[in-house]
């Protein structure tokens, strides 16, 4: 539970940045702060539960592309999981709006997964703090 409340965390400072530089996306206002940043978590939680659910299947269905691509399919797979999370988010009032694959979707998602990385170097990790036994 801890490691998905972390991920979320993660996720949705992404998802900030990139709806912050990337034209062609765009996370639902809200009215006060609070109510933004948690549009932002909840659009955190349900990228990264589709990061965490979809993506290892999408992953084991394209393993030859990515070994014929050396690896940059991958960049193709998360743009797909952002677009997936657009359309996901689109049946509700809240979300993440991407307008189309190129650029918006791929930059998107080149740009969550590198802050997604960078910010999980910083959080703790759940079952990291200790080390005693």
């Amino acid at each position: 539970m801890k490691e998905l409340f972390w991920r979320t965390v993660a996720t949705a400072v992404g998802v900030w940045v990139a709806d912050s530089m990337i034209r062609g996306i765009a996370v639902t206002e809200a009215e006060t702060w609070w109510q933004q940043v948690l549009v932002y978590l909840v659009v955190g939680l349900v990228l990264a539960i589709v990061q965490m659910f979809v993506k290892p299947l999408v992953q084991a269905l394209t393993f030859v592309l990515y070994i014929l691509t050396l690896g940059l399919f991958g960049i193709v797979v998360n743009a797909l999981m952002l677009l997936l999370c657009s359309w996901l988010t689109s049946h509700f009032s809240w979300g993440i709006t991407v307008d189309g694959f190129w650029p918006a979707a791929v930059l998107g998602g080149l740009v969550i997964a590198i802050t997604t990385s960078i910010v999980t170097i910083f959080l703790p990790r759940p079952g990291r703090g200790d080390s005693r036994r």
